[in-house]
């Protein structure tokens, strides 16, 4: 899979200090802290199913002052192998840990990675549910036309494991390199479902219909964090990771749908 292009928030913002603020790796402050007292760019990984949530702290954080934020956004497994190829970043957010554990056992990571939320998956169908769509039983209807991720992302996995939970046997007309792919082929009306994090399906809810199942408290996903030890902007990454962890951080993305890990 070939890298994506790094994606700016907003524009850079002029650096106001000569020194960068170094957050400690702890749980961030009370209130939220942000970037001020830090300098320069920001570059973070981040897992596609945190497009949203990611370019709404990035916006802020920016805001707060003197460090600007660009996201490279895509499936986590596709991530991790460019951090480990030497691609430049300060920070890496990981949509399971399994990824996360291929930087930090090529010694990539400075320090320990922290989960800072949870997913979960839901069925995603058009608005309004046209086929009836249940559970995961009905995935598996003749004529029936659904998209997976591939299984080597974090959204594959998850789906191996819940549909495994079930004892359902999917075939997909499609295999997603990350959740978007998967959710789009929904919101185009290339599929009649897919199976993407609740999180995906919250965001595009003028588009689609999200169908719980049981089963989906079987494939929790964890997502760890962490500031990578070739950062060129150490002290911003590890402010930026703070501010997701802060009182700030928590309230955005426990908008957008993600769970308290």
């Amino acid at each position: 899979m070939s890298a994506q292009r790094p994606r700016r928030v907003t524009a850079a913002v002029a650096v106001v200090a000569a020194l960068a603020f170094v957050v400690g790796c702890g749980g961030g402050s009370a209130s939220g802290g942000g970037s001020a007292g830090a300098a320069g760019t920001v570059t973070v990984f981040a897992a596609a199913s945190l497009t949203e949530a990611f370019t709404r702290l990035g916006r802020d954080f920016e805001a707060s002052g003197g460090t600007a934020v660009v996201f490279n956004f895509a499936g986590s497994a596709a991530l991790a192998a460019q951090v480990n190829q030497g691609a430049p970043a300060d920070v890496f957010a990981s949509a399971a840990t399994r990824n996360m554990a291929t930087v930090t056992g090529a010694g990539n990571a400075d320090g320990d990675p922290v989960v800072f939320v949870r997913n979960q998956l839901v069925v995603a169908v058009p608005k309004g549910n046209p086929q009836g769509v249940a559970g995961l039983a009905d995935l598996t209807r003749p004529g029936l036309k659904v998209a997976l991720c591939a299984e080597q992302v974090p959204c594959g996995a998850a789906a191996r494991t819940a549909l495994d939970a079930a004892s359902v046997a999917v075939t997909p007309v499609t295999l997603e390199r990350d959740v978007r792919g998967a959710l789009s082929k929904v919101r185009l009306g290339e599929v009649d479902a897919a199976l993407v994090y609740r999180t995906d399906a919250l965001a595009a809810a003028a588009e689609v219909t999200a169908v719980e199942f049981a089963e989906s408290a079987r494939a929790v996903n964890d997502y760890p964090i962490v500031v990578l030890r070739n950062a060129p902007n150490p002290g911003g990454a590890r402010a930026f990771v703070a501010y997701v962890r802060s009182e700030r951080g928590r309230a955005v993305l426990a908008g957008a749908g993600f769970r308290a890990p």
